[in-house]
């Protein structure tokens, strides 16, 4: 039975024996450039996690994890784009460290690169396998497109929000431990059980993202907090904000988040006195926990060992005590 620290040095090594190169060496560039960095590497250790759980093959799964974190690290590269962000991971995001075009056009080809390594194995469960591999990237797509339509909308409620998340963030988290428990032949139960466990923390990890970057410590957290009130993000916290406040403070957020100051600082001191006059840090701590205590409760349900489990409860307690 392995500890997560051994299914995370797993990971590490496969990666480790990728080269992610071929030619021409421009489409291939921004790949390896991309896949050798050191993010995570969450989603792979997931899928590996819940095939050992289910009593499955870890070695067998080896290709899938390699082709869930492709997928992913895709997704961040078109995202990176669409959002104009500078740095992923400390490093230059690929459409500045090169341009627009290789960042869409070698993020297209990540996407077929993942697809490449779920077929390198045969499995018996292969067709469901891929099933939960298209039906995960076509939402992700979905919570893509929602999150660009809340930019321009005054009216998002928290549910719309909470939705949004789910399929941009959650969805992957819950497919590929859905995809492990697939690998080991799990009884249709206890897919869905393992999948509920991941969309619940998956929700209480992006809620967890929105709560570090108001209050979270820039040395730790790894950028300057206050960044999704610059850019004008509807996350839970300006959504609830909105909620809870009196018709003078909802007009001032709105006012506000209408607002991109070449120094944004003032605008960030002011929206974070009014998250402190409402209570907003202990309203999303609330959530943070009650998505975190569903998830575990999903994991608990299912009557496998419980050292089996500990990987996945390990890995769901580092994901809620994280600082970045």
């Amino acid at each position: 039975m392995y500890t997560l620290k051994e299914l995370s040095e797993k990971v590490k090594a496969y990666f480790e024996a990728e080269s992610f190169m071929g030619k021409p060496e421009h489409l291939y560039e921004p790949i390896a450039y991309t896949m050798k960095q050191s993010g995570k590497r969450i989603r792979p250790t997931m899928l590996l996690a819940a095939t050992q759980l289910f009593g499955g093959d870890v070695e067998q799964a080896r290709f899938a994890a390699i082709g869930i974190e492709t997928f992913h690290n895709f997704t961040l590269l078109h995202d990176d784009l669409m959002d104009r962000s500078p740095m992923r991971r400390g490093m230059p995001t690929v459409y500045r460290k090169w341009d627009e075009n290789r960042a869409i056009l070698s993020g297209d080809a990540m996407e077929i690169m993942a697809l490449h390594y779920f077929l390198l194995l045969p499995h018996k469960n292969i067709q469901q396998i891929l099933q939960t591999f298209e039906r995960t990237g076509m939402e992700i797509c979905e919570g893509q497109q929602y999150d660009m339509d809340f930019e321009h909308r005054d009216d998002v409620s928290i549910s719309e929000y909470m939705e949004m998340i789910r399929l941009k963030t959650a969805v992957l988290l819950g497919g590929a431990l859905k995809m492990g428990a697939l690998y080991a032949d799990a009884s249709v139960a206890e897919q869905e059980a393992i999948y509920r466990f991941g969309i619940d923390l998956g929700l209480a990890f992006q809620l967890r993202d929105d709560y570090l970057d108001a209050w979270g410590d820039p040395k730790t957290f790894g950028k300057q907090t206050g960044t999704d009130i610059k850019d004008n993000k509807k996350t839970y916290l300006v959504l609830r904000a909105l909620e809870k406040g009196n018709a003078t403070q909802r007009q001032r957020l709105l006012n506000l988040f209408h607002n991109t100051p070449d120094d944004p600082t003032e605008k960030i001191a002011e929206v974070m006195q009014i998250y402190e006059a409402l209570e907003i840090k202990k309203d999303v701590e609330h959530e943070v926990e009650r998505y975190s205590e569903a998830a575990l409760q999903h994991l608990a349900s299912i009557e496998r060992q419980e050292e089996a489990k500990k990987p996945l409860q390990d890995l769901a307690q580092t994901m809620m005590a994280r600082e970045k």
